[in-house]
């Protein structure tokens, strides 16, 4: 008797509509899902052989050997992400000498210096730190904020903050659109991964039958994210896309080769993508 496949992705709500068919679809019980709600625990069990597939940060890719990537589908954005951005205390960017950094995604964080060195011109003093915003603004300038704690901050410019009752200007900087600004890409933050030749889940026909259920998986996170269900079903439809376009391909590669020029990737490797065997 053959063993069951193993897959793994994180429980984010903007990966949900990849795993909605393996939880509730018609590929439920053909796969055993590993679930975490860290993204680099499901790189960690790519790496060591322990799942087929999975769902991981693009920067996984130059780091785990003989890895490939499933082609067409992913976790990314076109123009404006939302729940990826810098946060400051009203400062711009050019005038930040410091950053938190909630290093649960390694991805975030290397564009995050990339945008630094890169566009900006210059490094600031980097301080690791877990996603708690407020304590991050005590010990920097800015603050790398990412899932949903930073899908749940305004969107305009200027945000009025009544924290214990002291009122203070935050302003946030999505960091797709501070890529796109500079390199007219769009941005690649995960795609479903493999250590093998082949592929037989056809991942783009389990994204779409999760795509075709959003109103279903929106009301599994309705107590979770203080967002409308409208305003959700706008980000997960408007600013997150599934699929990649010729400017998001040209974005990822342009991503590898700047991190591995400003070290933050040992090797580089060109994008290389797994067969179909279904």
């Amino acid at each position: 008797m053959a063993t069951q496949k193993r897959i793994s992705a994180s429980s984010y709500s903007n990966t949900a509509p990849l795993i909605w068919s393996f939880l509730y679809g018609s590929e439920r019980g053909k796969y055993e899902v590993i679930l975490d709600t860290a993204p680099s625990r499901s790189a960690e069990l790519l790496a060591q052989k322990r799942v087929d597939a999975a769902l991981v940060p693009v920067i996984a890719y130059q780091r785990i050997k003989n890895v490939r990537l499933i082609p067409d589908v992913c976790v990314g954005a076109r123009e404006k992400v939302r729940s990826v951005c810098l946060v400051t205390k009203g400062e711009d960017l050019k005038d930040v000498r410091s950053v938190s950094l909630d290093v649960s995604s390694k991805t975030s964080v290397a564009l995050t210096k990339i945008i630094f060195r890169e566009f900006l011109g210059f490094e600031p003093k980097w301080i690791d730190a877990k996603p708690d915003l407020d304590k991050m603004l005590e010990n920097s300038d800015c603050a790398l904020l990412i899932g949903d704690p930073a899908l749940q901050i305004l969107d305009s410019k200027f945000q009025i903050s009544n924290a214990e009752n002291q009122k203070s200007k935050l302003r946030k900087f999505d960091l797709v659109e501070l890529w796109r600004e500079f390199t007219d890409f769009g941005f690649v933050f995960a795609m479903w991964m493999t250590r093998n030749k082949t592929c037989e889940i056809d991942f783009a026909k389990v994204r779409d039958e999760g795509l075709s259920q959003l109103d279903e998986i929106i009301a599994n996170y309705e107590n979770e994210i203080s967002l409308t269900h409208e305003d959700f079903k706008k980000y997960l439809t408007e600013n997150i896309s599934f699929s990649i376009d010729d400017s998001m391909q040209k974005g990822l590669e342009l991503y590898f080769e700047l991190a591995h020029k400003n070290n933050l990737i040992d090797d580089f490797k060109k994008l290389n993508f797994s067969n179909f065997s279904f």
